[in-house]
């Protein structure tokens, strides 16, 4: 009886032993250096769609064509787009697609340092071109720039922001596997939260909670002028994410990370 269980149970650890090395052989190429030009353009490429919506959806609705499109469909569209980024290029690059991201990321101690410039430059490279593609095929690129509503002051759209960011990247840290966002479980709470909680920040400030995000299109179109709001709010947001998931899990472990998606370290001490 023993030789049959034993039998049977073969084709379940081999297909353990397939995920675990799959995983490991993921961990290996996200840290090989020679691949950073394909991280790189992931970013680029990612932060690119999620902008083309994002910012899309003002640009379009302030058309004679695009009347139709409701508040609704505008602050849930970035969430889907994000979500369907996760799926497709999560194990290249992370899926980033935004600074405060990355920073909360490198502070965490899950991403190295001297990858951060790179990855920063290449989502507002994203983002900038998708601004220019918006302004030069549709015009009006300022109708989709996160701008306060004036029913509000300045610093309460900043703080707003913070609120908005402090929860993005704690649900992003506490489902991401080590730096990156992959998996359905990151695809769906982060494509979920940034939906759900647009739809009531998109009125007071945009619900932006990316710094690169609002540069694209305010860069276009040459007005700066309440960019300074989605720059300080996200980033502070992020830190205290940072501070809020040691207290929650303590030091950064590689194991507790990928243990979030089912794959078990065998080293449970640290990365």
């Amino acid at each position: 009886m023993s030789e049959t269980s034993t039998a049977s149970g073969e084709p379940v650890l081999a297909w353990l032993e397939s995920r675990t090395s799959l995983a490991r052989r993921r961990d290996v190429e996200f840290d090989d250096p020679q691949l950073e030009y394909r991280r790189l353009f992931s970013e680029v490429w990612g932060t690119f769609l999620l902008v083309l919506v994002a910012a899309g959806g003002g640009v379009v609705s302030a058309t004679a064509y695009g009347g139709e499109l409701t508040l609704a469909m505008k602050a849930l569209a970035p969430g889907m787009m994000v979500m369907g980024i996760i799926f497709f290029m999560g194990t290249i690059s992370g899926a980033h697609l935004n600074p405060a991201v990355t920073l909360a990321f490198a502070v965490r101690g899950n991403f190295p340092w001297r990858r951060v410039p790179g990855y920063i430059l290449a989502q507002v490279i994203g983002a900038v071109l998708a601004s220019w593609f918006l302004q030069l095929m549709y015009g009006g690129i300022i109708n989709g720039a996160t701008e306060p509503t004036p029913d509000v002051s300045l610093w309460v759209a900043m703080l707003t922001e913070a609120v908005l960011t402090l929860g993005l990247v704690s649900v992003i840290l506490g489902t991401a596997s080590g730096a990156r966002n992959v998996g359905i479980n990151g695809a769906l709470a982060v494509g979920a939260y940034i939906g759900l909680v647009s739809v009531w920040g998109a009125p007071v400030s945009g619900a932006s909670m990316n710094p690169a995000r609002s540069l694209g299109p305010e860069l276009v179109a040459w007005d700066l002028t309440n960019y300074w709001i989605y720059l300080v709010g996200p980033i502070i947001g992020a830190m205290i994410a940072v501070g809020f998931e040691y207290i929650l899990k303590g030091k950064p472990t590689k194991a507790g990370a990928e243990a979030a998606q089912g794959i078990l370290d065998e080293n449970p001490h640290g990365i």
